[in-house]
């Protein structure tokens, strides 16, 4: 009788050790077999595994199609155990060209649109492979690549594919997994060919002269693509950045002096009914005061026409206007974040990507070689006993005849191996012809030359490399010319910024903008208010008063080093609550706003983060009418953007929670559109309290807005910037500064 002694076995384990135990399993579980790319093909495994599948299912590029329905039965019944609807939906994405620039497969019947349809059923649509997808399988049962268990034991699938052609950034990839993601633009085949045959010639080759010959994203949907080539070059060295995509347009004349904006190309993945809408709507709000009507004239191209509210406007401003209200401009994240040949996560440079798919390039061919000089070897083994059995036909014939273990006795005769005296057995009669012999000896010469070039091939690294260099050359003629190769993405550098303000209808009046403490805005007419008069929500208060003209434009600056922009003319007035800012701007709950100022192109100001870095930025710079604003100060982990204060004067008085003051010269602070910072004073312990800046003629009026301090109360206080700065005097201590 057998005992369970397993059975009410208890194990005491704290809980946060077992939560944490799981969690990480199922991290890394989302993170290395679901939402992140191998570097090598660029695919995830439900991509990999599907392509897999479809070539077992004999669906190449040349035959047949089959019922997507009979695919994905496949891949989740054998090597993927999850749902079919999430399959069948990447098996969709990876047929629709404008969602990927090289599509993958080849899809039959109705596969979804630019619009935001959805396909139809699996049981409706049919689907095989395309080229992209062949070269992509090229040599995997030509031991190029490892193979491993499926889920269930009963099947072998790829760990990766040979990948001949540059996946990763050829269609790009994007995917969310637990604590990181993963963001990569589709790019031109032919462009990423050449920079990857340069690397070859040079090692050394850098990111810049990378960019030379693959400038940037090229994407399915076409588009133009805003962005400085400094800006490009830095996010591809870091693997980090964004890219600004504008819609392609041109001007239709009419008759009588009219004219109309054609619009032939949107940004990636912006849905163009959804677009459509989202005009609409602000047409109907009012947010979009030059725009008259907006018509879908598509068929099979992209066709928005764009009709002005009256002829004087000029389209760059109607076209401004919309870019900073609509996803007509859209920005793609770069982030590549990948996995490695060791299966370790990494934000990896474009050079570092590109060299991981050629050093993968070099495996598959060592694997390959060796695998075709094995097979040689066999063949040659094979033929060298055939050749010595032509030279005794009779004595062989007689040994089969007579002797009991033929086999045995040919081994002892002529020397053979067992596989050459099997081959001999297993010959069929009518190749003892005399012309065989001769197709035979041929044979053997042009294997006995295929083996020597095989060595050579493996003894040289060098005549690999050349050897990958023709297979590139070989891809980016197949895929990069023609319509599928031809870029259609235009890079451009940044337009010149337009003044919109000007051309919009909005009479100036004065105004008062009025924040609460909780975060709710108004606008009320008139300079002077009244801050007792003014009435907030139970529990809420006043914060800040704004003087400006309607016809301003407002900065709000957040504690993440975001600006955000405000038109006055859009703020809500009257007497009541106004509405909460947060509908206005995406800005997160945990985040708040130091400030708000009306925009002046003539002013400055100082931004400082909480470790006590900052800079100068001119109020222009910090406009950015995108919701989601504009990240001006960088900020590192822990850190918060803590001040926001004009720039007019000369001298910069900064104070940290160590209570430790200094004071010195502006013109140390660099002006900047963008970045970190400089270090205004360093800190052992604690962080940055205040700062302001000052005219050294007129002193500062700090803490107490009542009393100035002058140089001689502040001479012991002068020093370097970035320095530790001396004891702040009793004075400094009072009382913290008003805002601004």
């Amino acid at each position: 009788m057998s005992v369970d002694v397993t059975r009410g076995h208890v194990e005491d384990t704290k809980l946060v050790d077992a939560l944490s135990e799981r969690y990480l399993a199922y991290a890394m579980s989302t993170i290395m077999s679901r939402s992140l790319p191998d570097v090598r093909d660029g695919l995830k495994p439900v991509h990999r595994r599907m392509i897999f599948a479809m070539q077992q299912l004999r669906l190449d590029p040349t035959a047949g199609f089959k019922k997507c329905a009979r695919v994905v039965g496949d891949v989740i019944g054998k090597y993927h155990p999850h749902g079919d609807a999430s399959v069948y939906e990447a098996l969709v994405r990876l047929a629709q060209d404008f969602a990927v620039r090289y599509p993958l497969v080849e899809g039959q019947g109705n596969f979804g649109s630019v619009d935001g349809d959805n396909a139809a059923a699996m049981r409706y649509t049919e689907a095989r492979l395309t080229e992209v997808a062949k070269a992509l399988l090229e040599g995997i049962n030509e031991d190029s690549v490892d193979f491993r268990p499926t889920y269930d034991g009963e099947e072998h699938e790829p760990v990766v594919l040979p990948a001949a052609f540059p996946n990763l950034l050829a269609n790009g990839a994007a995917g969310i997994a637990v604590g990181m993601a993963t963001s990569i633009p589709p790019h031109n085949v032919g462009e990423i060919c050449d920079a990857a045959m340069l690397l070859i010639r040079r090692p050394a080759t850098t990111t810049a002269e990378l960019l030379d010959v693959m400038p940037g994203p090229d994407f399915p949907t076409g588009c133009t693509i805003v962005e400085e080539r400094d800006a490009i070059v830095r996010a591809y060295e870091t693997g980090r950045g964004s890219f600004r995509m504008r819609a392609r347009w041109s001007v239709e004349q009419g008759r009588f002096g009219t004219w109309q904006i054609v619009v032939t190309e949107i940004p990636y993945q912006v849905q163009k009914s959804r677009l459509i809408e989202q005009v609409a709507d602000l047409m109907e709000q009012k947010k979009l005061p030059l725009l008259g009507d907006i018509r879908d004239e598509s068929s099979v191209d992209i066709r928005l026409v764009l009709e002005p509210k009256s002829r004087g406007i000029e389209p760059e401003v109607l076209m401004e206007t919309l870019f900073r209200a609509t996803p007509l401009e859209s920005r793609f994240g770069l982030n590549m974040n990948v996995l490695g040949a060791d299966q370790v996560p990494g934000v990896r440079s474009l050079k570092d990507v590109l060299q991981a798919w050629l050093d993968h390039r070099h495996d598959v061919l060592l694997r390959r070689t060796r695998h075709r000089l094995e097979a040689v070897d066999r063949r040659l083994e094979i033929l060298d006993g055939f050749l010595a059995v032509y030279l005794n036909l009779d004595e062989v014939i007689r040994i089969i005849r007579e002797e009991d273990d033929a086999r045995a006795a040919l081994m002892a005769a002529f020397d053979l191996s067992e596989l050459q005296v099997e081959a001999v057995l297993n010959m069929r009669l009518r190749s003892l012809r005399k012309l065989e012999e001769t197709e035979i000896r041929k044979e053997h010469a042009a294997l006995t030359e295929e083996r020597t070039g095989l060595l050579a091939l493996l003894d040289r690294e060098g005549l690999r490399w050349k050897h990958i260099t023709s297979e590139i050359r070989a891809i980016q003629k197949k895929f990069g010319s023609g319509a599928l190769g031809a870029r259609r993405s235009t890079l451009a550098a940044p337009p010149a910024a337009i003044d919109i303000a000007a051309a919009l209808p909005v009479d100036r009046e004065a105004l008062s903008v009025i924040l609460s403490q909780k975060g709710w805005i108004k606008a009320v007419r008139g300079h002077g208010i009244d801050p007792e008069s003014q009435k907030f929500k139970e529990g809420d208060s006043l914060r800040l008063i704004v003087e400006c003209q309607s016809t301003d434009r407002l900065c709000c600056f957040a504690t993440d080093g975001r600006a955000f922009t405000l038109r006055a003319a859009d703020l809500p007035r009257g007497r009541g609550d106004g509405q909460p800012l947060r509908l206005t701007i995406e800005l997160s709950n945990e985040e708040d706003i130091i400030t708000l100022f009306p925009v002046n192109s003539d002013h400055r100001r100082l931004l400082a983060s909480s470790a006590g870095r900052g800079m100068i930025v001119r109020e222009e710079d910090m406009v950015a009418e995108k919701r989601t604003g504009k990240q001006v100060l960088n900020l590192k982990d822990g850190e918060s953007a803590q001040i926001c204060v004009p720039a007019q004067g000369d001298h910069v008085l900064v104070i940290g929670s160590n209570k430790r003051m200094l004071v010195f010269p502006l013109e140390q602070l660099p002006e900047m559109t963008r970045g970190l910072g400089v270090a205004l004073q360093k800190y052992k312990e604690g962080h940055l309290r205040d700062a302001v800046v000052f005219a050294q003629a007129q002193g500062v009026a700090w803490p107490d807005p009542q009393r100035v301090r002058t140089m001689a109360d502040l001479k012991d206080m002068m020093g370097k910037r970035g320095d530790v700065g001396r004891p702040a005097p009793a004075w400094a201590l009072r009382r913290p500064r008003k805002a601004d």
